[in-house]
């Protein structure tokens, strides 16, 4: 079976490339071992442009979605970022590259395992994988700079956006269990400025303020 995957990850780079304009989210992409997220049985499809199965009924995100939600928190470099959703910890990783700190949180307690396996074994120092608790994100940590969503919610979380610093970008889809559009949220003084970045599908985000899990 290959084990390098160089070449595979260096074409994936090149079709994200079309539509991801920022160079630094290119390059973290580029730096990170997408098939140590899944298991070796998915090695031969790790760097299709698709979410693969990573059990409990959760996946991988797709390397483009996780691109556009990325490039969307126009992370500079000192930020102190959340992550709801930790799946396989790929995205925690994109991002540990490109901010100071990542906290993130996940509801299913042997992907947190997978998670913190997979990100050791790389050398991650700035990650932190903490088992989901009552309250939707991790306040105890609050506010950050950047909150990315891994999930979908039927409307944008009040205690998502009380956790961010004024001038936080908050990333997360929002509709049905079924479509969601991506949503940009930025934190103002007074209020918040919202954009649409388009159609996209996740698994649902569980947890008061979004669905249930009868719902879900």
């Amino acid at each position: 079976m290959v084990t390098d995957f160089s070449a595979e990850r260096h074409r994936l780079i090149e079709f994200l490339r079309r539509e991801i304009r920022d160079q630094r989210v290119l390059a973290a992409m580029g730096r990170v071992p997408r098939e140590l997220f899944v298991g070796s049985s998915q090695w031969p499809s790790a760097y299709d442009d698709r979410p693969l199965p990573i059990g409990h009924g959760q996946t991988i995100s797709q390397p483009l979605m996780v691109a556009i939600m990325t490039e969307a928190l126009d992370l500079e470099g000192p930020e102190k970022v959340l992550e709801v959703g930790t799946g396989s910890g790929y995205q925690a990783a994109i991002l540990a590259e490109l901010a100071r700190r990542v906290i993130t949180v996940e509801r299913i307690a042997d992907l947190v395992r997978k998670a913190e396996e997979a990100l050791g074994r790389l050398g991650y120092t700035n990650i932190e994988v903490h088992p989901a608790g009552a309250t939707l994100g991790w306040p105890a940590e609050a506010p950050y700079d950047a909150i990315l969503v891994s999930a979908g919610a039927p409307r944008v979380p009040q205690v998502l956006v009380d956790q961010l610093a004024v001038g936080g970008r908050l990333v997360i889809p929002v509709g049905s269990r079924y479509e969601q559009n991506l949503v940009r949220v930025v934190k103002r003084e007074r209020d918040t400025m919202m954009e649409d970045l388009g159609p996209c599908r996740w698994v649902p985000l569980i947890g008061e303020g979004a669905w249930s899990e009868q719902d879900a």
